[in-house]
This record gives structure tokens, sequence and C-alpha cells, in this order.
């Protein structure tokens, strides 16, 4: 299982996958927002998101749990 964490303090503008989805590599799964910019959240190999552990709106910390790859 792969875990996807923050890399910066950001909202989470749009969340634009769902579990149970299957995923190439390079694909995207949220949308972050900081400082006016996007941020693609995007995943480094192929698999199946077992969850997405945040909502549209939250505010994200550096280091938290954004989702699990499988």
């Amino acid at each position: 299982m792969a875990e996807i964490r923050a890399e910066m303090v950001a909202n989470v503008f749009q969340v634009t996958a769902a579990p149970g989805e299957r995923v190439d590599a390079d694909a995207t799964l949220l949308i972050l927002e900081s400082m006016k910019m996007e941020i693609p959240v995007r995943t480094e190999e192929p698999g199946s998101i077992v969850s997405i552990d945040v909502a549209e709106g939250d505010v994200v910390q550096e280091g938290d749990l954004l989702a699990v790859l499988e």
C-alpha cells in the first residue's frame, strides 16, 4: 500500500477520484490550492484507490494523509 501525503499546507480545492477506482501512473487524485495556485496531487504508480482521506474544503498540513493506494 502506498500513502500519499500533503507536501505543504493547503486547502483541498477539488477531489477528482473515488475509492475503488483504478488509476494509472501520474493520474490526478485531487487538487490542492495554496496562495491562489492550484497544485495537482498525482500518483507515482498505477493501482486501486483504497481511500481518499480528505474532502473538498479541508485544510491540510504538511505530512497529512491524503489518500491510500493499493
